[in-house]
């Protein structure tokens, strides 16, 4: 069986859609260790399946860990990929959290979609899945609910 090849470290290419992107895992140094990892995305776009105009949203992706992480570089060209793709908020949010979730098989992984506000009204996004081992601490998302001005 030959090696894979992370892409970090080499050249790449924002990939044409999510479905040609490529999510790529490493060992967890810690795989004994209940710890949460976060990453956030704060400048998250994708595109209205309707109308094809943009669309955008803070992403904050939280897991506890089994054997593998989520290498970031990769996690960001996939995220990225969704910069051309037409879907609504509700489809882009839980499809990044179940190939997350398939890819790594972490104990407890969630993903929180806070979408500005098109149309006058934001939609926000949740999906979790797994369980949450007794004891971790979760630190809340930190992402406000919109306000909108005044």
């Amino acid at each position: 069986m030959a090696k894979k090849t992370l892409q970090l470290g080499r050249l790449s290419r924002i990939p044409a859609s999510p479905g040609k992107a490529v999510l790529d895992r490493v060992a967890n140094p810690h795989p004994g260790t209940n710890y949460v990892a976060r990453f956030t995305a704060p400048e998250f776009t994708t595109l209205c399946p309707i109308t094809g105009q943009p669309d955008f949203a803070h992403l904050v992706i939280d897991y506890v860990p089994g054997r593998f992480l989520v290498e970031s570089k990769s996690l960001k060209l996939y995220l990225t990929s969704f910069r051309n793709h037409g879907a609504f908020h509700e489809d882009c949010t839980v499809a990044i959290g179940k190939k997350i979730f398939a890819l790594l098989k972490p104990k407890w992984l969630r993903i929180g979609g806070y979408w500005y506000p098109r149309g006058g009204m934001p939609i926000d996004v949740f999906w979790q899945a797994g369980k949450l081992p007794k004891g971790v601490w979760v630190p809340d998302q930190g992402v406000a609910p919109y306000r909108g001005r005044g």
